[in-house]
């Protein structure tokens, strides 16, 4: 009897805590919603529709006559998006180890690791491709440092939580065989999780590709860099082909990556 009137106070208790939660996203959603109602200001968006129509105008026809000169920047962007996403992952490999609480040698080394990734994902990608490039010059390198840094604070998390998942019955397997700590993560977990960090890589690839033209913005090679060369002599038609060709590539990246998704399925 003492246990049913338990379930039913558990039950009651999931059903209050649901309600709450729900409570709280819509009040978030009304205030988000009247704070954004503040913020719009139709009188300005209406005059500033002819200018808009006027530059969506002159944006066509599309001008491919310099499309030659963008093969060598597409593939810099290219190249800029798998060598960050390259670099991010070999560093989130030991930083995911470090930064989940069954894996982590100690308290102080997780909340530490913790830190750092906070630290990564706080700086937007920009905002180091400037430091980068204020520190290194111009060109794709700091491009590709900015990309990686700023992933590993994503992709590491991803990794330390799907660590975090794993099931522990591999696990107690071998600590009972006398393994060491470094084959335990080898042998018991990361078979575990590498399906999950595949993944993770892969679409971080995917966002970097998209972020590597906008490191191209701030001095970064690419094919961002001729997108603002475009922008800044208010060259429309070139702009929109650029356009054009960003979103092709983004296409093919993205097909590529579900390809490959589902090879590691």
């Amino acid at each position: 009897m003492q246990a049913d009137f338990g379930l039913i106070l558990a039950e009651r208790q999931r059903v209050w805590n649901r309600t709450i939660l729900q409570f709280a996203v819509v009040l978030a959603i009304v205030i988000g919603c009247w704070y954004y109602v503040g913020l719009f200001d139709a009188e300005r968006l209406k005059d500033g529709m002819p200018s808009l129509v006027k530059i969506a105008g002159e944006m066509f026809p599309p001008n491919f006559s310099q499309a030659g000169t963008w093969v060598k920047p597409v593939l810099d962007t290219l190249a800029m998006s798998i060598a960050g996403t390259a670099i991010a992952v070999l560093l989130s490999i030991p930083l995911g180890v470090l930064a989940a609480r069954n894996t982590s040698p100690h308290p102080l080394v997780y909340q530490a690791t913790r830190g750092l990734l906070n630290a990564l994902r706080s700086i937007p990608e920009l905002i180091m491709g400037i430091l980068f490039v204020a520190a290194v010059g111009f060109g794709a390198l700091p491009g590709v440092l900015a990309l990686g840094l700023h992933s590993v604070g994503m992709i590491a998390k991803f990794f330390s939580e799907s660590i975090e998942h794993a099931d522990p019955a591999p696990v107690e397997a071998a600590h009972a065989a006398g393994c060491t700590p470094l084959q335990v993560i080898f042998h018991g977990i990361f078979p575990q999780v590498l399906p999950q960090m595949a993944d993770t890589a892969i679409y971080r690839w995917e966002y970097n590709f998209r972020a590597s033209t906008v490191m191209g913005m701030v001095g970064a090679g690419g094919i961002g860099f001729e997108l603002m060369g475009s922008l800044r002599i208010m060259q429309y038609q070139d702009v929109s082909a650029i356009l054009l060709v960003i979103l092709g590539m983004v296409t093919l990246v993205d097909a590529f990556s579900s390809f490959l998704r589902r090879k590691f399925k």
